[in-house]
């Protein structure tokens, strides 16, 4: 692949600083698969150093006469910053070009990505082409998962064949909002749950709480 095709419009991140003496260009490429990374060498930026040694010598110079040279640090400033954009569109080139040797663009999923997660032998990235041997050990162990999926299914379904499911229950306590799972009785205050709304002699409708039939005195 030649550098002209790799563009990485969205696996990369500008690392350059345009000034002070840590002033350079370094780019980030990350691979579409696993987002590892790898970082292209740092290339100073001279005119941004220069600057700034243009900038300590002026104002050392000045300061001896006790006075200030502003106007010659800020040209130094504004040629340093005219030429950023340029050489970093440069280094940015060259950056590219050497992240061809570290990353692949797939013909299928047009992704780039790092030699781990190319497979060579079918000449496209193993996301669209997976590993057959990892591929086959991955099937085996989704089929044991699923067999024991369905024996503990079945297994279920025995143990609820004496679940009575037409039992009224409550999750959350009403007097104190303390969860339930299901019991007869709050575990946080002792409150009966799920209590019917009509009494179970006369099938008059109960208030909420009472604890007998306010009709025949049938005790909840």
């Amino acid at each position: 692949m030649s550098g002209a095709e790799i563009y990485f419009s969205n696996n990369y991140r500008d690392l350059c600083e345009q000034n002070g003496t840590g002033a350079g260009f370094q780019f980030e490429f990350s691979c579409g698969r696993c987002y590892d990374t790898w970082r292209s060498p740092f290339e100073p930026y001279t005119g941004a150093r220069m600057a700034s040694w243009v900038n300590k010598g002026v104002n050392a110079a000045w300061g001896m006469l006790g006075r200030t040279g502003s106007g010659v640090s800020s040209a130094a400033d504004g040629l340093a910053g005219a030429g950023y954009g340029s050489a970093r569109d440069a280094a940015f080139q060259r950056a590219i070009t050497n992240a061809e040797g570290h990353f692949n663009r797939c013909p299928r999923c047009t992704h780039y990505v790092c030699n781990r997660c190319w497979n060579a032998g079918q000449g496209i990235c193993l996301t669209c082409a997976p590993d057959t041997a990892a591929e086959a050990v991955a099937a085996r162990q989704r089929g044991l998962n699923d067999m024991v999926t369905d024996q503990a299914y079945a297994a279920g379904q025995q143990a609820g064949t004496g679940f009575d499911a037409a039992a009224p229950r409550q999750l959350v306590c009403p007097q104190c909002r303390t969860e339930t799972h299901g019991t007869p009785f709050c575990p946080g205050c002792g409150h009966r749950m799920a209590q019917d709304d009509t009494c179970s002699s006369c099938q008059t409708a109960v208030p909420q709480g009472a604890a007998f039939c306010p009709t025949c005195g049938t005790r909840r």
